[in-house]
């Protein structure tokens, strides 16, 4: 599978780390960036182009990492036909997944082991979408509402 990075200085080491052990396994590494080390950088410019690749590459997943990975899934989310979840245990990583088909998993490279954080990654990676009919509506009700600014009805 192919798999898009993007990171800040925060996420640069578990973005780093990731790569590597990601390769191992046989996935396919796009790494928007950084190639290395700035205190100073900020995420928008290197989660954004991560999450547009996903969007434009149809089967392909993306991971954004920073210090808590909020920042990084805010940014991911700005990006029209994503839908980035923050992962902070292995059932939310594949809850993402399963129940809103998230192309995107943020993770905070600050919150977690570089074991946690890689096994969330690999529980996100081998999650199916349930194709479930209710979680289809809604991520349908998103999808229209991104598009055309008009809110769903509200149930009656």
């Amino acid at each position: 599978m192919r798999v898009h990075l993007g990171s800040d200085h925060a996420g640069l080491e578990l973005k780093q780390h990731l790569a590597k052990h990601l390769t191992e396994a046989g996935h396919e590494i796009v790494d928007h960036g950084p190639h290395q080390y700035d205190p100073e950088d900020d995420y928008p410019p290197f989660c954004l182009r991560a999450a547009e690749a996903v969007a434009a590459d149809a089967g392909s997943l993306c991971i954004v990492i920073g210090g808590s990975g909020n920042g990084e899934q805010i940014a991911a989310n700005k990006v029209k036909g994503v839908r980035a979840a923050l992962a902070w245990s292995t059932e939310t990583a594949k809850l993402g997944r399963q129940h809103n088909d998230a192309n995107v998993m943020a993770v905070g490279g600050r919150m977690h082991s570089l074991a946690e954080a890689t096994g969330f990654v690999e529980a996100f990676l081998a999650e199916p979408f349930s194709n479930n009919p209710r979680h289809i509506r809604r991520i349908d009700q998103l999808a229209s509402y991104e598009t055309t600014g008009v809110l769903p009805p509200l149930p009656e």
